[in-house]
């Protein structure tokens, strides 16, 4: 999810907690909780600071190791702890409970996202996106900002997101469930889908998809259940030759291809390079693809530049690789 929401989840957490006796008895040990379950709720996203280095190494790492399960175990203990030892008299263990379950949630809700995470590891590096709820989503926002209204007003923070939280459950399931009939109908219609993406939008009814068959990718959308092809591509395997080979090791290329499950590829011939471009399809936005990774080769076989990232205009793109933001 979004930074926004988990920091709203966060609060509502703490509120929720006002049902824990213990907590409600002492004022200290709910200040206390508050604050672990508004970090918990958002630690698992400090590896963000990663993007300050570059994009292939955000890329590569966001969502991956702060999100697996040991991660998982630790953000509790080492948040509750640091927290105890500012205030040593709460008790630590409903202070652990409650923090360790804001982080938990925190994994859970980014999993059924488009982009995914590595919540699986150690047993599994292989990215988890199922896909029925989108990185920001309204409704579920809306709801969290509504619960905290109504605590400012008076009314029970624990019941009121209770009575959230079961509804947000339910919702949860809907999406769960349109999703499953949006890929029935895919199978339906194309019987040699290898594999589906789909990325539910902001609008209930919209959703984005991308889809593997044997032989093709197609690209579309889905509106009121009614499928839409807007785009096909013939699924051609990646060359094993020594321009793609070199263009595999440059860092850029490297996390994207580590991290999409569904792209193309291009190779395009210039005066002084060959410029070697994957693009993911499971973004279209606008007419345009635009989560890529970029590869420039000089006539020698030498890298010249890249990049990798979301670009939402080619201008953007070439200045991006004319600065050399990215150099080997």
């Amino acid at each position: 999810m979004d930074t926004g929401t988990h920091i709203t989840m966060g609060i509502a957490l703490g509120g929720l907690s006002t049902l824990d006796p213990a907590v409600q008895v002492d004022p200290v040990l709910f200040n206390a909780v508050l604050v672990g379950t508004i970090v918990g709720s958002h630690a698992p996203d400090f590896d963000t600071v990663l993007k300050l280095k570059n994009n292939a190494v955000y890329i590569r790492h966001h969502r991956g190791a702060t999100h697996s399960i040991p991660a998982v175990l630790m953000w509790g203990v080492l948040l509750a702890g640091i927290i105890h030892a500012i205030v040593p008299s709460v008790s630590f263990l409903h202070l652990w409970a409650w923090t360790a379950l804001a982080v938990v949630i925190h994994v859970l809700v980014d999993i059924p996202n488009a982009y995914g995470t590595q919540a699986y590891r150690p047993f599994t590096n292989k990215w988890i996106a199922y896909g029925f709820i989108n990185t920001f989503d309204p409704y579920i926002f809306m709801l969290h900002i509504g619960g905290i209204i109504a605590w400012i007003f008076g009314a029970n923070p624990g019941y009121t997101f209770l009575i959230i939280y079961a509804v947000i459950i339910l919702y949860y399931v809907k999406r769960y469930i349109d999703k499953k009939e949006i890929v029935k109908k895919i199978h339906d219609y194309f019987p040699d889908t290898e594999q589906i993406a789909t990325s539910p939008t902001i609008k209930q009814n919209e959703w984005r998809i991308a889809i593997t068959t044997a032989g093709k990718f197609y690209v579309g959308v889905v509106k009121d259940g009614h499928i839409e092809i807007v785009d096909e591509f013939e699924k051609v395997p990646l060359p094993d030759n020594d321009l793609i080979n070199l263009a595999k090791t440059d860092k850029n290329a490297a996390a994207f291809l580590s991290f999409s499950p569904v792209y193309r590829w291009e190779i395009n011939d210039f005066d002084d390079f060959t410029e070697v471009r994957f693009i993911d399809l499971r973004y279209r936005s606008n007419e345009r693809y635009p989560f890529v990774a970029v590869v420039q080769i000089d006539d020698n076989m030498r890298i010249m530049t890249s990049y990798t990232g979301w670009i939402f205009s080619e201008q953007k793109l070439q200045s991006k690789l004319d600065v050399g933001e990215n150099p080997v």
